[in-house]
């Protein structure tokens, strides 16, 4: 059986269906599963759920015995402000699940964030120490915080699971994401407000050597994010933390283009101010050094962002009335 937290969200779900066609036997752990989030599950032929406080203690009872825990569930808004919650939710959470893994000899592939990287002034390396790294925002931090906390029990020779790692996804867009709402992607925000009024609204740019539309981020099809952690749970790789991303970033108006593009329909684009809370903690450029992934025998090349956008439009428009339904 596998395990995978935050399986009726984004990334959780598009890899439960991944596994499910695989014929694999699926755990599914969330919290209560809302109306916008049952769609994610739509199609998975069966599986089994539990609560995720439940299945702590289904772990620490051994009512449960996954042979691999996929942890992707957390707090991800980037504009949370309770650090208690995220905390507990982020970071203890996340202890709990590595100790019982380390004592029970389980492999656990778990969700970092290239929001670790902070502004990128220390670079986007996967090789850079955390304690290096200043993150913008709160979610950043206690993603960070784990990552720390970690690697100390790594170094300190505590024990830890024999097979592990902890994946940085950068600006991951796909199927299965409308429930985020204003956390979605750009690519989903795009669809939506193409859908909506015909054109597509970005953020005006907040630094000068960014035009309007212009910054860069290292956008990622979330089928790739999948590819990379059944490959790091499925191959010899060394255990530690891994980018998730392509290694080229691209610009907004690129993104929206795509979009356009992909629904047959000429770019109508316009610049609205970006909201204060996001303009002070905003990266304007990302991009993921995938040296570290593809040293250790990854070979599988990126979704271009042109074909990534197609496949999701597609998925989108296919599903479009289950989407407006949730």
């Amino acid at each position: 059986m596998i395990a995978i937290t935050g399986a009726a969200g984004f990334i959780g779900s598009n890899l439960a269906h991944t596994l499910a066609a695989q014929g694999a036997s699926l755990l599914l752990v969330d919290e209560v599963i809302t109306p916008a989030k049952a769609v994610n599950l739509v199609g998975l032929p069966r599986f089994h759920f539990t609560r995720h406080e439940e299945f702590l203690d289904d772990l620490a009872t051994s009512r449960v015995q996954p042979e691999v825990i996929f942890h992707l569930g957390a707090c991800s808004d980037t504009t949370e402000t309770n650090w208690d919650y995220l905390r507990r939710n982020n970071i203890e959470y996340s202890q709990k699940l590595w100790q019982w893994c380390a004592r029970h000899g389980v492999p656990l592939l778990y969700a970092s964030s290239a929001a670790t990287y902070g502004d990128g002034s220390c670079g986007f390396s996967d090789n850079t120490p955390p304690h290096l790294l200043t993150p913008l925002n709160l979610y950043g931090k206690s993603k960070n915080d784990f990552d720390a906390w970690v690697l100390a029990e790594v170094a300190a020779g505590r024990p830890q699971p024999p097979k592990w790692a902890g994946l940085k996804f950068f600006n991951v867009y796909g199927p299965r994401e409308s429930h985020k709402g204003r956390m979605a992607s750009v690519v989903f925000q795009t669809w939506r407000q193409v859908k909506a009024t015909g054109m597509m609204k970005l953020f005006r740019s907040t630094e000068a050597k960014y035009p309007d539309g212009g910054q860069l981020r290292d956008f990622v099809f979330v089928g790739d994010c999948v590819e990379h952690l059944l490959w790091l749970w499925q191959n010899q790789a060394p255990n530690g933390l891994y980018n998730s991303g392509t290694g080229t970033p691209r610009t907004f108006r690129e993104l929206a283009t795509a979009v356009f593009d992909a629904l047959g329909l000429a770019p109508h684009i316009d610049f609205i101010d970006m909201p204060a809370d996001l303009a002070k903690q905003y990266q304007n450029y990302t991009c993921a050094n995938m040296t570290k992934l593809r040293a250790a025998g990854y070979r599988l090349p990126p979704t271009t962002l042109e074909a990534g956008v197609r496949k999701t439009v597609r998925w989108l428009e296919q599903h479009a009335t289950q989407r407006v339904a949730a």
